[in-house]
């Protein structure tokens, strides 16, 4: 078994901007010369998150809307009472996304559907940069 690990940042806006890094991930396996194995995606800090969905502006819409409903920027939250920091909704929409998703390399590539990106989510209160590992393992 051989692991390869790569990563590459990512500069975000915040306020749930969601990122397609379908391309960067590809990249990373390319580059791995790995042709079947399997790539996991991580991103580090507790208020983003990896996912997919077909990335295109009405469901890129949706989802914010429906993150917005799940856990409103404006509700009460005990970590901004104890923190002060006003990104507590940013931290409870990271927990149910994850910061880690794996995916089949397949053909030297992320085995992936027709309409199918991997997204990273930063869900924070203010612009970051944040750090994807992409670990491939063969």
């Amino acid at each position: 078994m051989a692991v390869h690990t790569g990563s590459f940042q990512v500069k975000t806006r915040g306020e749930t901007h969601i990122i397609d890094i379908t391309g960067q991930v590809s990249e990373a396996v390319e580059r791995s010369g790995v042709g079947e194995g399997l790539a996991a995606v991580f991103v580090t800090g507790s208020t983003a998150g990896i996912t997919t969905i077909e990335y295109e502006n009405g469901l890129v819409s949706d989802l914010r809307e429906a993150f917005e409903r799940i856990a409103p920027r404006e509700g009460r939250y005990e970590h901004n009472q104890r923190w002060g920091d006003g990104n507590g909704y940013a931290h409870v929409r990271a927990s149910f996304i994850g910061q880690t998703r794996c995916f089949p390399v397949r053909d030297g590539a992320p085995a992936l559907g027709t309409w199918q990106q991997i997204i990273l989510i930063d869900f924070d209160n203010r612009p970051r940069t944040r750090t994807v590992t992409v670990q491939i393992i063969s």
